[in-house]
């Protein structure tokens, strides 16, 4: 099983429609809104390594508004 946590940064004002679009990935577990240098945090859970490069790079980053993403996996 892979895990990660992606750090999204969106376009301004858009946090609330990403958000939702977010949500609707199968193997998000959570998302969280967040004021910084990023803009919101999401964790996701994966078979392998190789569905997780599937969903950051095929489907959380070609969501609109996404600017970019910087995703930290998880070492168990």
């Amino acid at each position: 099983m892979a895990k990660a946590y992606v750090l999204i940064t969106v376009g301004t004002g858009v946090e609330d429609n990403v958000l939702s679009d977010v949500k609707k990935i199968e193997g998000v577990k959570e998302v969280y809104v967040s004021y910084g240098a990023y803009d919101l945090i999401v964790k996701v859970v994966a078979d392998s390594l190789d569905e997780m490069k599937e969903i950051v790079t095929h489907h959380l980053r070609t969501i609109n508004n996404v600017k970019s993403t910087l995703t930290l996996t998880v070492i168990e």
